[in-house]
Formats: structure tokens, C-alpha cells, sequence
């Protein structure tokens, strides 16, 4: 699975609005923008592309900014990336080979196993759990 800049980015964002969750103002762009150097305008377009698939909600204003619509352990990695770029997670196409047998069709169905596997992760692997992990990893690094 190849994951575009814009799927990549996407994922990071959601992720910053989790961990800012119990925040009591909105997140502003710009501090996700800073904070993970990804441009502002390619952020500003990834966001709406969040809104519109009910991901995530803005508040207008001078303390605007965005939050999650839902808590992170209703949301998934397969439903971030689906949102910005539903190519991503498609169903591999038919292999390139010029003839069928039985070695070829075996390895077709290799693919969509792989497939298959990749996305039931990507379902399973909420927001909440990456930032388990995150936050276990930091725990760890800072034992002396």
C-alpha cells in the first residue's frame, strides 16, 4: 500500500486533534501546520476534506480552529484515509501478467490477501491506540 503526502498528513492531523482533545479551545491550524511542518494551505484543504466527511468540526473565529466530531476511539485509520484519498485503500487491480495459470492466479490471490489483512488493520487501529503508543514509546525513552 502506497499512502500519498495528503493521506500522510491527514493521519498526523487527526492525530494532533486527538491528543488535543480535552483542550478547551479549538486547534488551530497553524499549530498543526508548525508542529508537523506540513504546509498551511495543503492542511487548510486536507481539514475541510475531514469536515466534509464528519471527521472533524471548525469553529469559526478569533479562537477558532478545529476539533474531532467523535472521540478517537470511534475513529479509525481507514476512515482518515478513506476521507482524502479513497484511492489509497482500493482494491489492488489485476496483475500485469500477459497469461493465466495456475501460478499466476496464485499470486493474484496473494495480493488480495495482503489487501484484505491491510485493511482490516487500518479498521481496527483507532486514533486512541496510536496515541497508546505514542505516549508508551515516550514513557520508555525517558527510563533511565
Amino acid at each position: 500500500m502506497r499512502l500519498s503526502a495528503k493521506a500522510d498528513y491527514a493521519c498526523l492531523a487527526m492525530l494532533e486533534l486527538a491528543a488535543t482533545i480535552d483542550a478547551t479551545q479549538p486547534t488551530r491550524i497553524k499549530a498543526i501546520a508548525d508542529t508537523h511542518q506540513i504546509p498551511q494551505r495543503f492542511l487548510v484543504q486536507i481539514l475541510l476534506q475531514l469536515k466534509t466527511s464528519g471527521l472533524v468540526k471548525s469553529v469559526r473565529g478569533a479562537s477558532g480552529g478545529y476539533n474531532l466530531a467523535r472521540k478517537p476511539e470511534n475513529i479509525n485509520i481507514a476512515d482518515v484515509i478513506r476521507a482524502v484519498d479513497d484511492r489509497a485503500l482500493a482494491a489492488p487491480e489485476a496483475t500485469n501478467f500477459q497469461t493465466s495459470s495456475s501460478i499466476v492466479n496464485a499470486l493474484s490471490e496473494t495480493w488480495k490477501q495482503v489487501h484484505t489483512e491491510q485493511l482490516r488493520i487500518l479498521e481496527k487501529l483507532s486514533l486512541a491506540e496510536i496515541l497508546r503508543r505514542a505516549n508508551a514509546e515516550n514513557v520508555s525513552s525517558y527510563q533511565i
